[in-house]
């Protein structure tokens, strides 16, 4: 079976300006994802959506395929992972034949491990090409949130706590970012890596499933690579 990895990496971004080729540690963000790609023979090709030049030359000197650029109207923020990741696909297949499931790998989560991809495909493998996300634990607990109208403190809405009763807190995940695989004929018929079968893909590491959007999250990601670095010595 083959599965191509696609890693979705735009130049614009208005919270972290160029955090796609910002270094961490000494290195491209992306490439953090690229070289982790690479490490797993399954994968048929790690390639790389962009809009930017330098990406591009980055990504290609890494040794992921690059062989074009992205058009503009995909490289806004309103443009989706989905769009993105279908525009991929038919460009991919045209060129190189037909793959048989495409695996998103968001450049801003530098952590993920080999092993945590790795397990993703045996999922969807084993589970006859039913498509695959990635999830974290939920920290909070639903009942403690609440929302704030004209400056006052709302309480949760009761009706939300009352359709949770019976699900444990120990029970509730939210989609990380740091996994999407899904067959190809699930992307183009329903435009989205989510089918009503979706199988979990748990990481309950904060390290593997942290996803740098800000400044603070790039901040956090260069203290926990230190930290490791020291640990290791």
């Amino acid at each position: 079976m083959k599965i191509l990895a696609l890693i979705p990496a735009r130049s614009g971004s208005k919270r972290l300006p160029q955090k796609n080729i910002r270094l961490l540690a000494g290195k491209p963000l992306i490439v953090w994802t690229i070289e982790t790609a690479l490490s797993i023979p399954s994968l048929c090709d790690t390639l790389v959506s962009t809009d930017s030049l330098d990406i591009q030359t980055i990504s290609s000197a890494a040794g992921a395929l690059a062989p074009w650029l992205r058009p503009t109207d995909l490289a806004t923020d309103n443009a989706t992972s989905h769009d993105v990741a279908i525009h991929a696909l038919d460009l991919y297949e045209r060129e190189f034949g037909k793959v048989d499931g495409l695996l998103l790998l968001q450049p801003t989560s530098p952590f993920r491990t080999k092993k945590y991809i790795e397990l993703g495909i045996e999922k969807f493998l084993n589970g006859g090409g039913k498509s695959v996300i990635g999830v974290s634990p939920v920290r909070e607990k639903p009942e403690w949130m609440v929302a704030i109208e004209n400056d006052l403190i709302q309480k949760t809405d009761n009706r939300f706590i009352s359709n949770l009763k019976d699900i444990s807190s120990n029970d509730l995940y939210i989609t990380n970012g740091s996994f999407y695989l899904a067959r190809p004929s699930t992307l183009r018929k329903l435009n989205s890596f989510y089918s009503a079968d979706a199988i979990p893909l748990i990481c309950s590491s904060r390290i593997e499933s942290i996803d740098i959007d800000t400044e603070e999250d790039f901040e956090m990601s260069e203290l926990i690579y230190n930290r490791s670095a020291q640990s290791s010595l």
